[in-house]
């Protein structure tokens, strides 16, 4: 292998430096774009702000300034080399497959993101947690960025003040009774998630305080996402607590604090572990990545000849590897990524070897 950077790891190097300090200016304009075309989906969902609620001017700041931080970050992170050329393979397989493409995407939705089954295999528990944790998550996206946005809000029916429709924007859609089960749920949703999340965060803190393995691999960005998760969901308990059985004692200051932990927990989206939501339907094109490689030709090992991996799996590794750095063209022609596990386990044995002076 050479053993001196090329002149694609020097300029890759001297990218990195110009840029250390700096933004990139892709990032930066999509980030601003997005932002721009949420403002504009507001304004028009919520009737000219018409149903846009003053009082949650802050949880908007908050969602805008995730919305930059996270497509900015997304933008970056799809620049990667590894990660571009994975972006574009996974894109090229989904169009070969066609309507096929289309219902295995469709069963990957249901499996990976909805069910997350992929994570039931390490542990039942974890994936328990997850569920709870993601649903919980979901259900009060659905709930609060569209009454941020002003795109949902409640009228009263007639003179009936116990019945309500929902609108969707100026659309009138389904109305309920508020005393019946449908309409606790509608006014109670939130409570109803922060429960859910509540629930997994405890399997989740129950693991990581008794599992020797996970320990073993805590992080401070693990524990920082859960309490997190935690703070969001307890104030905003604490909230409907005061509103049915303390007569309101405490609910302003129980409102600047849900408010300040919703914000901060924004604002934490594109710089914590919570990024991970966004990166995992990208990493669907892995599974249509891998078909595409079983279904073309085996890359044989140049030292025993057996096959070992697709072709186009090296390929890609040879052309990406040297640009973050890591060159494996061997002295004298190859590259040491045509050789099988097996033979580079021997050759490096070998190599020890002979450093040492032989086996003896």
């Amino acid at each position: 292998m050479t053993s001196s950077p090329d002149h694609t790891t020097e300029s890759i190097h001297g990218k990195l430096k110009r840029h250390k300090f700096g933004l990139d200016r892709s990032g930066v304009l999509w980030g601003l774009i997005a932002v721009f075309a949420a403002l504009v989906i507001g304004a028009i969902g919520s009737g000219g702000l018409r149903w846009f609620d003053a009082a949650l001017a802050g949880y908007l700041a908050g969602t805008l300034f995730a919305i930059f931080g996270t497509v900015y970050r997304y933008r970056v992170w799809l620049q990667r080399p590894s990660t571009a050329r994975m972006n574009r393979r996974g894109w090229e397989a989904f169009r070969r497959g066609g309507v096929r493409s289309i219902l295995q995407l469709t069963g990957l939705m249901a499996t990976n993101l909805g069910a997350q089954t992929f994570i039931r295999q390490r542990s039942a528990t974890r994936w328990v947690a997850h569920l709870l944790v993601s649903w919980g998550c979901v259900l009060a996206a659905a709930v609060t960025f569209p009454l941020v946005f002003g795109w949902l809000h409640f009228e009263s029916v007639g003179q009936n003040s116990s019945r309500y429709r929902a609108f969707v924007s100026n659309v009138p859609t389904i109305s309920f009774d508020s005393h019946g089960a449908f309409g606790w749920f509608m006014f109670h949703t939130l409570d109803v998630s922060a429960v859910l999340v509540l629930a997994g965060v405890f399997l989740f803190l129950s693991r990581r305080l008794r599992d020797a393995g996970a320990i073993a691999v805590e992080r401070s960005s693990d524990m920082l996402a859960l309490a997190g998760l935690f703070a969001v969901s307890i104030t905003g308990l604490m909230l409907t607590a005061s509103t049915l059985w303390m007569a309101g004692r405490f609910y302003t200051f129980l409102t600047t604090v849900h408010a300040l932990t919703v914000i901060l927990g924004l604002i934490y989206i594109p710089f914590g572990k919570f990024f991970h939501i966004f990166q995992r339907p990208a990493n669907l094109g892995v599974q249509f990545y891998r078909q595409l490689g079983a279904e073309g030709p085996q890359q044989r090992c140049s030292e025993c000849s057996d096959a070992f991996a697709p072709a186009i799996q090296i390929e890609d590794l040879k052309d990406v590897l040297p640009q973050v750095g890591l060159d494996y063209r061997i002295r004298g022609g190859g590259n040491f990524q045509d050789i099988c596990p097996k033979c580079r386990r021997r050759l490096f044995t070998l190599a020890q070897a002979r450093r040492v002076g032989g086996f003896g």
